[in-house]
């Protein structure tokens, strides 16, 4: 009790809280800009009369992008690819964990295997022979070539693998006394108990898809085919065509600019990640934990 009132104690904490809070503040101001940008008229933002308020509140900028086929066609190619990508990344990662969890007594090459993987983390082929290979395999232009290259997660499988080697032994010892097979026990015992750690590496996996851009812009050929935000990079780095192109857009190029289409296709993008991350942020204080208590 002492402890807990002392004075250095409570300025402690009030310094922690200072701290956190303007680097929360710091984090949330660009992106309250950005849809402050996202909902003001042209005028307003090309001046940059806009800081954190919209003015001139106008729905124009959404309209307009939400009904631009580009945007859309690169948004649904995004969530397959989170779809599909984080499916498989949890797939492998979980079927790879399991083993290498055990101890040497049951899986005498762990260890091998183990640094098998590790030495993809530490040392890779390269851009061009990657590409090569997605190419030879006929992947270009194709939600696979998105997919595929990334399959395996180490990163993923460490922390999972030390996950469950911290998890009681006696569980799994229990379930094999009883007949269970590995799949069993798998499916039954270990993955339930990793749920904090499984929804961490599924936020893990899912961001890690949906802001990925470079490997849009080199695998695929067509436009049709850009994932969002490899489209949003070209968008922003350069001019967007689409704001020039019939003279049946005058009448809306005249509410909207450059500058608020960039800004509300941005802030698009990013609502899917900020509407999921709530979900699985009850587990994540758990997950980041992963494998740090031992026995």
């Amino acid at each position: 009790m002492i402890y807990k009132n002392a004075f250095g104690r409570r300025a402690f904490d009030w310094a922690n809280y200072v701290f956190l809070g303007g680097a929360a503040l710091l984090c949330l101001l660009p992106l309250i800009h950005v849809l402050a940008v996202s909902f003001s008229a042209s005028s307003a933002a090309t001046a940059g009369f806009v800081k954190l308020w919209p003015v001139d509140f106008t729905l124009a900028s959404y309209k307009y992008a939400l009904n631009k086929p580009q945007f859309i066609d690169s948004f649904l190619v995004s969530l397959e690819r989170v779809a599909l990508g984080a499916l498989i990344n949890m797939t492998l990662t979980v079927l790879i964990a399991y083993p290498l969890s055990k101890e040497r007594r049951q899986f005498r090459w762990r260890s091998v295997y183990a640094w098998f993987f590790v030495v993809t983390i530490l040392f890779s082929g390269g851009l061009i022979p990657v590409f090569m290979v997605v190419k030879q395999l006929g992947l270009l232009d194709s939600i696979w070539a998105l997919v595929l290259p990334g399959a395996v997660p180490v990163f993923n499988v460490i922390l999972l693998l030390n996950f469950m080697r911290s998890q009681p032994k006696e569980l799994y010892e229990a379930a094999f006394v009883d007949g269970a097979g590995h799949w069993s026990v798998l499916w039954r015992i270990a993955v339930p108990l990793a749920k904090p750690a499984l929804a961490t590496l599924l936020l893990f996996s899912c961001v890690g898809h949906w802001n990925s851009w470079f490997d849009g812009l080199i695998y695929m050929n067509k436009p049709e085919h850009f994932p969002l935000q490899t489209y949003l990079q070209s968008v922003v780095i350069n001019r967007d065509p689409s704001l020039m192109t019939t003279t049946e857009e005058l009448k809306t190029l005249s509410q909207i600019s450059d500058q608020t289409t960039k800004a509300a296709q941005i802030f698009l993008a990013a609502l899917p990640i900020l509407l999921l991350y709530p979900f699985l942020q009850k587990h994540f204080i758990q997950g980041i934990t992963l494998g740090s208590v031992k026995e």
